[in-house]
């Protein structure tokens, strides 16, 4: 073990690491050693530190590796017991503060693995109260950084879409169904191309939303069965050097067990270091996610404009005055927060999917990048879509009269008489009325092509609609 030395220097205290590199000043009362401290003055760069959720998955991971470890007899009980005990601290939240590094260091994220084998070997000798572990020869026993830091992605997706995302989409659907039976029988007028159309029941086009965010909840579910697949036993380039057969198989059974969740090996190794598609499809789904919830969005605020100048077919809930000069003016401000966390996914995807590209021969070396975009994609969409259900779906009315004039008022109701007069007629009779400024039944009655009591027969909303 090393000797620490005890240096005062002005208001501070530290302690000396050493290591192949020579010696290094660490604040004496931080868990960590040589290498975090490195990392911590070589990459100043930005404020962005590496995710909470992936410290998390971290400690999670070196928790089966150290569980595993002790099947195979490459450490011992008491070795495993101290690494666990910290490990499991650190998954309730404990000693975060003693993870410090950025997110822009080395591509393999190997400070960071680093790190979490810093912390828990010395938080685990002062749990012990002797030297028994050592970051790299016990902690990090049977791995290496370029296995486990995209191990650890993984878990970290896989946990956050799953305990965070997944439920917001289900709150989500289930206050969209609401809204659609509350608004069931309502008949308004459609729109394609910013232009009338045909007219539709309000909650058909209420359940065009409910089906975009369950395409998307199938289609994020069904991209995690490549993220429930780990790197563990590849180690340093896939060879699974200085790891017993079978530990990844021991490893991922521990935490499936964990997590509840099916993890399992990675069937080709040499693909899981250095490829990280899984994290591409993932993230594509989540932007798929997102351009869905720009849509919605945008169309709830379009439909909401006015309330006197604009479209102002529904109301959504005033949550807060929306102008410092225009008193009593109230903006959607839900959507546009959405829709503002649903551009930001859409620059994490290009992102990630730059990076992951980057897989130079037996690692990739991106990973720290498509570990803080995942993270932040995953963390927006959870927490947006959660203020987007309970601020401004749940509140949502529809203007039924407004609905009604402008449904009454559109000249596309004459689609319903193309099998009665023709298209051309219809055509005709269409553009007669907007650019004499009238109605469509007074054009009509104005061309001669039907009486008012045909007219009134053919021409009914209700029957234009399949339900």
């Amino acid at each position: 073990m090393l000797n620490y030395f005890i240096e005062v220097n002005k208001m501070s205290t530290y302690r000396i690491e050493e290591d192949c590199l020579g010696q290094i000043k660490v604040e004496a009362d931080k868990y960590w050693k040589s290498q975090t401290q490195r990392s911590l003055e070589n990459f100043k760069i930005g404020q962005e530190l590496m995710p909470a959720s992936l410290i998390h998955s971290f400690a999670i991971l070196k928790e089966a590796c150290a569980k595993a470890n002790l099947h195979f007899h490459k450490i011992t009980k008491k070795q495993c017991e101290a690494i666990v005990e910290i490990c499991q601290r650190i998954e309730d939240g404990q000693y975060l503060d003693q993870f410090p590094l950025h997110v822009w260091q080395t591509g393999s994220g190997t400070q960071t693995n680093m790190n979490a084998n810093e912390v828990i070997s010395m938080l685990g000798n002062e749990y012990a109260k002797e030297n028994i572990l050592h970051p790299n020869d016990t902690v990090n026993a049977s791995q290496s950084s370029n296995d486990t830091f995209p191990a650890a992605l993984h878990i970290m997706v896989a946990q956050k879409i799953n305990a965070e995302l997944l439920p917001q989409l289900d709150l989500m659907i289930h206050q969209i169904k609401k809204l659609e039976e509350e608004n069931e029988g309502i008949i308004k007028i459609g729109r394609t191309h910013l232009q009338d159309a045909t007219p539709l029941y309000f909650s058909q086009e209420l359940s065009g939303y409910r089906s975009m965010i369950e395409h998307s909840k199938a289609q994020i579910i069904d991209s995690l069965k490549y993220v429930y697949e780990l790197a563990c036993g590849a180690t340093a380039v896939g060879t699974g050097i200085n790891c017993p057969e079978g530990f990844d198989e021991v490893v991922t059974k521990i935490i499936s067990e964990k997590t509840h969740l099916p993890f399992v090996p990675d069937p080709n190794k040499f693909h899981a270091l250095t490829s990280k598609d899984a994290m591409v499809y993932t993230s594509g789904a989540l932007k798929g996610l997102a351009s869905n919830c720009m849509k919605i969005a945008n169309d709830i605020r379009w439909l909401a404009s006015g309330p006197r100048s604009g479209i102002h077919e529904i109301d959504i809930p005033s949550n807060e005055p929306g102008s410092s000069i225009m008193p009593g003016k109230v903006n959607p401000t839900q959507c546009e927060a959405l829709t503002m966390v649903a551009v930001q996914v859409m620059g994490n995807d290009t992102a990630i999917g730059i990076g992951a590209s980057q897989g130079n021969f037996e690692l990739n070396v991106f990973m720290p990048l498509i570990a803080y975009n995942m993270d932040q994609s995953i963390q927006l969409l959870s927490d947006a879509i959660h203020s987007f259900t309970i601020h401004c779906l749940d509140g949502l009315k529809a203007n039924k009269e407004t609905m009604d004039k402008n449904l009454h008022n559109s000249l596309m109701l004459v689609t319903c008489l193309n099998p009665v007069i023709g298209y051309e007629k219809a055509g005709h009779a269409s553009q007669h009325a907007f650019k004499n400024n009238l109605t469509l039944k007074e054009a009509i009655l104005d061309l001669g092509y039907l009486t008012s009591e045909e007219f009134d027969l053919y021409v009914q909303p209700e029957k234009m609609i399949h339900k």
